[in-house]
């Protein structure tokens, strides 16, 4: 049964939950959960917060993509995507990207295109607050190059 839920929010997500909807076929064989924080320390600077704007229907369809190209590459059941927006703090859950399979081969390799092509293809935009003041966050070459792996 393929399933997925692509949500974009302020408030904090429920990881347990999450996992317990992962998993609950009883076909699953497999559940991979990734959980991305706002680091203390980004670019030699400490971080004090992160806001993260999005245009609501942009953001939906990136997201539906990336998920639509994971279950073309490999036999996925369900599939969580939950961005978060808004003001967030040091240590505070920005992203959580959960994929169940028969084999954790297929939920391994899809997590991590998710979360890769989430990174660069998906339309958020980030403001930090440093001592030095606030900044945009611009995207990382790095993160483009472990889109190579993928194409």
């Amino acid at each position: 049964m393929q399933q997925s839920v692509i949500e974009v929010q302020q408030a904090p997500f429920d990881q347990h939950a999450i996992y317990q909807w992962l998993s609950e076929p009883h076909s699953v064989g497999a559940t991979t959960i990734f959980v991305g924080k706002v680091r203390e320390m980004n670019l030699g600077d400490n971080v004090s917060g992160l806001y993260l704007e999005h245009y609501p229907a942009m953001t939906k369809k990136a997201l539906q993509e990336i998920v639509n190209q994971a279950r073309q590459r490999w036999e996925l059941q369900r599939i969580a995507v939950i961005h978060r927006i808004g003001q967030l703090h040091t240590g505070d859950e920005i992203v959580l990207v959960g994929v169940s399979s028969a084999h954790r081969g297929d939920a391994y390799l899809a997590n991590e295109f998710i979360m890769d092509y989430l990174k660069t293809k998906a339309p958020f935009w980030k403001r930090e607050t440093t001592a030095e003041g606030e900044r945009w966050i611009e995207s990382r070459e790095s993160d483009e190059q472990q889109l190579e792996k993928w194409r």
